[in-house]
């Protein structure tokens, strides 16, 4: 197709990079806040809270998806937005950063299983290894022959974040044409803001937090700019470069770049925060890796061979699977 050269220009790849290093961080600079005891809610409330007040300018813009697609809306708002971000921040507040981001980078693999069990399409080859690999992959980051080393109740929340980015991945086919993709994940903040809001109340968390430095390294920072930081680079810029990338990439090339977020952060938790895997778990954290990247790249071929129309650049949503 004559749309491949304008998906494959390095602008794409420069997008989907920065993306991928923007979702990376966002555990690692949540963790400051939590350790400050901020309530895992709390800081959620904060990220999307922020993000939406930056967004609200798109949001004006394409306020006729109130009316067009509000059931679209209300689902971006539940699911990547509140449920992910809550479940993946109370799982950091017990398991290491990386190691709660692989297991949300189980959601792929999720969506093939759905797939495969509930619609009964084919599922290639290609993606059945990557399943293997990654579940290959988990026994060993969780040494399961030793018996469980991590939180139950953080590795649940960290699967249950999996689950909620395997509805996200899901709501691609729920998307048409009419439907921006910033638009929506500016609606999605805003809706996430007020769902969240309800149940961390605002009112009561500890604002003198964000006035006083927090370690984050060999450095302190004041809360308010980590918070800041969460906001506007892990979510506001994180989803804007990865809409970005999705317009310019195809979905194989933007999702394997999308990877790179599960190594950013596993490096930025080492460096500041001084969290290391053992050998088993960093040999279980590339299995997993590259199963979920075979499996994701299985998908987008699939879907190709079997469509019948033009290719729809709204099933290419994949890659923000960010928190």
């Amino acid at each position: 197709m004559s749309i491949h050269p304008t998906r494959h220009r390095p602008s794409g790849l420069a997008f989907a990079l920065a993306s991928a290093l923007a979702f990376g961080g966002s555990g690692v600079f949540a963790r400051p806040l939590l350790e400050a005891g901020m309530d895992s809610l709390h800081v959620t409330w904060l990220r999307v809270a922020g993000a939406a007040l930056i967004l609200l300018p798109v949001a004006l813009r394409h306020r006729h998806l109130i009316h067009q697609r509000p059931l679209l809306l209300l689902a971006y708002g539940v699911f990547p937005m509140a449920g992910v971000q809550a479940l993946y921040f109370a799982a950091i507040a017990r398991i290491p950063v990386g190691i709660a981001l692989l297991l949300e980078f189980l959601g792929p693999l999720l969506v093939l299983l759905w797939v495969r069990v509930v619609r009964r399409d084919k599922v290639s080859p290609a993606a059945v290894i990557g399943v293997v690999l990654a579940v290959a992959g988990l026994g060993l980051l969780l040494q399961v022959w030793t018996g469980m080393h991590l939180d139950a109740i953080g590795v649940g929340l960290a699967l249950g974040a999996a689950a909620a980015q395997a509805a996200y991945f899901l709501l691609g086919d729920f998307m048409g044409e009419d439907a921006d993709p910033l638009g929506v994940i500016a609606f999605g903040a805003l809706i996430a803001t007020v769902l969240l809001g309800a149940l961390a109340r605002p009112w009561t968390l500890p604002w003198e937090l964000l006035a006083d430095p927090l370690p984050l390294g060999a450095a302190a920072l004041p809360g308010w700019t980590i918070a800041l930081w969460l906001a506007l680079v892990c979510t506001a810029i994180a989803y804007f470069t990865g809409v970005s990338a999705i317009k310019r990439l195809s979905p194989q090339i933007a999702g394997a770049v999308a990877y790179l977020e599960v190594v950013t952060a596993i490096v930025l938790a080492w460096i500041l925060l001084g969290e290391a895997l053992n050998p088993t778990q960093l040999l279980g954290a590339v299995v997993i890796v590259t199963g979920a990247f075979i499996a994701q790249t299985a998908v987008p071929t699939t879907s190709a061979v079997t469509s019948t129309t033009a290719p729809e650049p709204h099933k290419n949503h994949q890659p923000l699977g960010g928190h």
